[in-house]
């Protein structure tokens, strides 16, 4: 296993080992004691999974207050997609600042958000299976969202000029000034 560590409050792209011969291949995802050797110790007690028909679908960003929030192991099962990990934790000195990743099946990476970071991504191709663990479950009543273009960030969506396809909940966040007051981990 590969750990890259991303340079912002923990934030990791994860390549998994790939043992394959003529008929195709095994790969341990997620080993405990592996991701605990690399520092990773985490207690995942939720796998989502989300299918997108289109290209350009964006989802996020979104995250979820204590005491219900969520570490994410994030890897694309088909496809592609632009995935970003924003920090939002109070006082931290890289507030507002944000990475990516490119995950796809083919390139079979991870990425590794740690909590008190809101999470986005967008599909770059049509037919896009993504498959993440969490570390809480899913808590309405702490579930937020942040407006995906909100001017603070600056998230450079790989868009080429088109607007993203959004639900109506993520075409309706806030932006995160709007919210910061709320924010809590």
């Amino acid at each position: 296993m590969q750990v890259n560590d991303l340079g912002l409050g923990g934030v990791r792209e994860i390549i998994p080992r790939k043992f394959g011969d003529q008929r195709g291949y095994f790969s341990e995802t997620w080993q405990r004691q592996r991701f605990h050797d690399a520092g990773i110790a985490l207690d995942w007690m939720q796998d989502n999974q989300s299918y997108s028909a289109e290209k350009g679908v964006l989802r996020g960003l979104h995250f979820q207050l204590a005491p219900f929030a969520q570490d994410k192991l994030v890897r694309v099962l088909r496809g592609s997609i632009f995935d970003v990990a924003v920090d939002i934790r109070p006082g931290s000195a890289t507030h507002g600042r944000w990475v990516s990743r490119v995950l796809s099946a083919a390139a079979f990476n991870q990425l590794l958000i740690p909590k008190g970071f809101a999470h986005g991504f967008l599909t770059l191709e049509p037919d896009v299976e993504v498959l993440y663990k969490v570390t809480a479950p899913y808590a309405p009543q702490c579930d937020r969202s942040i407006r995906w273009d909100d001017p603070a960030f600056g998230i450079a969506w790989p868009l080429d000029g088109r607007q993203p396809v959004l639900s109506g909940k993520d075409a309706s966040a806030p932006l995160l000034a709007e919210i910061v007051h709320q924010i809590a981990f």
